[in-house]
């Protein structure tokens, strides 16, 4: 054993001098074989001579010694980065030592430490480096290490290899395990880290304006990231990571987002977009981070809306509201911050939620009395009309807008509303043909692909009546070219048939035609009857138009009246002068009707007829003359807006038909509800009903209330009599 131990200890010399750059000849392979060969012999005599186990401890007091007596000392008198540079120089002479040795006692690793189950040579070789040296230096070394970093921060050059190969160290001092790692130098790092970016934080949020702050603190998070690339562990990435966005982001988002002259606020106002983006890349990687910058884009997003609202009412004239004006700004900003979301909150469905819920605040407020409904179908029949009318205008910004009209319905809670205004105003523009089948159709179909079939069915049974009316009128005039039934002498007579179910209630009368007009009548009768047998014609004579032929005096002027006004124009063909009375009895219209007729004829822009005595009100003992003097400068003229109809817009009238809808549509849903599940306590059936409804208008909770009541009242429910706040359906 001591010539083997000798020979060994030689060896062992040699290699340290070599190691420490003494001169001294490499080793030959033969050298290799020989030390080899020594292990060998040593390790297969036959016990009592077996010296294994001396030879496996020989092999770790050989790193004992050099580690206490060698390295440690020489680490020790160093310091700084120096002391680091001498630390990294041990290490790898520690490497390189248990490569060669490994080599050397490599039949111990074969044999001997495989059966006994002992630690490898390797890792003998580095748990005495840990033991001896690592455990000793690594408190300094860490200090020198977080030094070192913060000198990079501040923008000095460090040597990243060495920090590098020191924090190597310090991984594998933990064999396999980032315990040592984490617990001798992360958990300080990250500690040190936080306190340096709260002195920047509290600095940077004073002197720098949102967009320089977030600049500076992108860099930041890019070189911190970077400094993981070059000598931290990968596992650290997170936690510095969360670190400096804890203490440059989310400590300080809302003194942040609500800087007054450039914060979120401001940033979205002057359409500041690489700096709303890079806020968006900043946060959005911070769990719950996109949450403030969200809110307040909400927020701004609300003012803004709130301000078009308050411009709009400060501007109405008398309870009337520029529904054009304020419509084109709402789609306009609609488009605007639509076009944040999808660009600079990358299509963040936190920032899609927040516009709609500022859409749903200010889109839901009465302007001028006048509700957000009723303006939109205001906007919807304008366009509709001027487009009609207009055949230069460009199909697809017409598209584009109804395309913004169907996305801010979708804002407003009174859909119901919407739809029934918008009806009202649909059937004047296709009764008095100032629609486009195109627009009419396309905006139905986006409508009914957004909110279903039964929102859109009577608007569509309108547009396809209007169609078949047109079919109808080509088989009434081919009835007539047969001779079938009598063509109606010197008239050119249209018929629009409409089915009730589609169309709005109409005021009827029992006009007294002339007899020009029911003779019409009486033909499109028969030819009707020809069809069908099943359906009975109710005629609205307050929807017609009639173009008369007036023999003035001076010209032969065509009039475009109502029929109603016609019928009082054609009175005074067999006679020059008629009074009111007259007129009452052979007209049989109701003395509102004739006033608003006659004012209309004699008191208007166009006076067809004279009055005497001559006023601005009708009365019941003034008398009319035809005015053969009446001259204009249009071949054609008349204000067929006279039409004595209730207006189109009565917003009363319109609300209580809602209104009862809705009653039917609440009793329909708590039916509903309460068959599929029998029995519910009364929070939960009012929950469940809100929730149903809730897609086509807000329902009131009283007004469920008062339907659940009712529907007690008349059997289809109870209450239970042991707890009187659930209900049980009644089969």
């Amino acid at each position: 054993m001591d010539q083997g131990f000798e020979l060994i200890d030689a060896a062992v010399t040699k290699l340290k001098r070599i190691l420490e750059g003494k001169p001294e000849p490499a080793f030959g392979s033969h050298e290799y074989i020989e030390n080899y060969t020594i292990v060998y012999n040593m390790c297969t005599q036959k016990p009592p001579d077996d010296l294994s186990q001396q030879l496996y401890d020989k092999y770790g007091g050989i790193f004992e010694d050099y580690d206490k007596h060698t390295m440690l000392p020489s680490i020790m008198e160093k310091h700084d980065e120096y002391m680091l540079r001498e630390l990294s120089r041990m290490w790898d002479i520690n490497k390189i030592m248990v490569r060669w040795l490994s080599h050397f006692f490599f039949y111990l690793d074969r044999y001997f430490i495989t059966r006994r189950s002992l630690p490898s040579l390797t890792e003998v070789g580095m748990t005495c480096f840990r033991d001896h040296v690592y455990n000793n230096v690594h408190f300094n070394v860490k200090q020198v290490i977080i030094a070192l970093i913060h000198k990079e921060r501040e923008g000095q050059q460090v040597d990243s290899a060495l920090l590098k190969n020191i924090l190597d160290l310090f991984v594998q001092s933990g064999k396999g395990s980032m315990e040592r790692y984490e617990d001798d130098f992360e958990k300080f790092f990250l500690q040190e880290t936080a306190s340096y970016y709260s002195r920047r934080s509290s600095s940077w949020i004073l002197e720098d304006s949102c967009p320089e702050y977030m600049i500076k603190s992108e860099e930041s998070l890019k070189k911190e990231k970077e400094r993981v690339t070059h000598y931290l562990h990968s596992t650290t990435e997170p936690k510095l990571v969360e670190v400096v966005q804890t203490r440059l982001l989310v400590l300080v988002a809302k003194q942040l987002l609500e800087k007054e002259s450039s914060g979120c606020s401001a940033l979205l106002r002057d359409d500041k977009i690489d700096d709303l983006s890079r806020m968006y890349r900043l946060y959005h990687e911070i769990p719950k981070g996109l949450e403030p910058v969200a809110k307040a884009f909400r927020l701004h997003v609300t003012s803004e809306g709130n301000g078009l609202i308050k411009q709009a009412e400060d501007a109405a004239t008398s309870g009337s509201v520029e529904e054009q004006v304020l419509v084109r700004k709402i789609i306009d900003l609609h488009d605007k911050y639509m076009a944040y979301v999808m660009d600079c909150f990358q299509n963040h469905t936190l920032f899609h939620k927040a516009l709609k819920e500022a859409f749903e605040i200010f889109c839901n407020k009465k302007v001028a009395g006048s509700s957000s409904a009723e303006l939109l179908a205001t906007f919807c029949d304008n366009l509709f009309k001027k487009a009609g009318n207009d055949k230069s205008n460009d199909d697809s910004t017409i598209e584009s807008t109804i395309d913004n009209v169907v996305k801010l319905l979708d804002y407003i809670s009174d859909k119901d509303l919407f739809a029934e205004f918008y009806r009202k105003k649909q059937a004047r523009r296709l009764l008095f043909g100032k629609f486009n089948d195109e627009h009419e159709r396309s905006i139905l179909t986006k409508l009914k692909g957004q909110f279903g079939g039964q929102f859109t069915s009577k608007m569509e049974g309108m547009v396809t009546d209007m169609q078949l009316a047109k079919d109808q009128q080509t088989g009434f005039e081919e009835h007539i070219k047969n001779g079938n039934t009598g063509k109606p002498k010197g008239v050119d007579f249209t018929v629009n048939v409409l089915t009730t179910g589609f169309w709005p209630s109409y005021k009827t009368s029992d006009l007294n035609l002339p007899l020009e007009m029911v003779n019409c009548i009486e033909s499109f009768k028969a030819y009707y009857e020809t069809k069908t047998k099943h359906r009975r014609l109710m005629w609205i004579y307050s929807l017609g138009i009639c173009h008369l032929n007036g023999r003035f005096d001076p010209k032969p002027i065509e009039l475009i009246v109502s029929t109603y006004q016609a019928a009082v124009l054609c009175a005074f063909n067999n006679t020059e002068r008629l009074t009111y009375q007259e007129l009452f009895e052979q007209l049989n219209l109701s003395h509102e009707d004739l006033v608003r007729v006659l004012h209309s004829l004699s008191c208007a822009k166009y006076k067809f007829l004279k009055k005497e005595p001559a006023s601005k009100t009708i009365s019941k003992t003034d008398s009319f003359e035809f005015n053969s003097k009446f001259t204009d400068k249009m071949r054609k003229c008349g204000e067929s807006r006279y039409v004595p109809l209730p207006p189109v817009d009565d917003r009363k009238k319109v609300v209580e038909d809602v209104d009862k809808d809705r009653r039917y549509a609440i009793d329909a849903s708590l039916v509903r509800i309460m068959k599929s599940r029998k029995v519910l306590p009364h929070q939960q059936l009012v929950s469940e009903c809100v929730e149903q409804l809730s897609r086509m208008f807000k329902p009131d909770i009283k007004m469920i209330k008062k339907r659940i009541e009712d529907l007690i009242s008349r059997d289809y429910l109870e209450r239970d009599i042991e707890n009187p706040n659930t209900f049980k359906y009644v089969a």
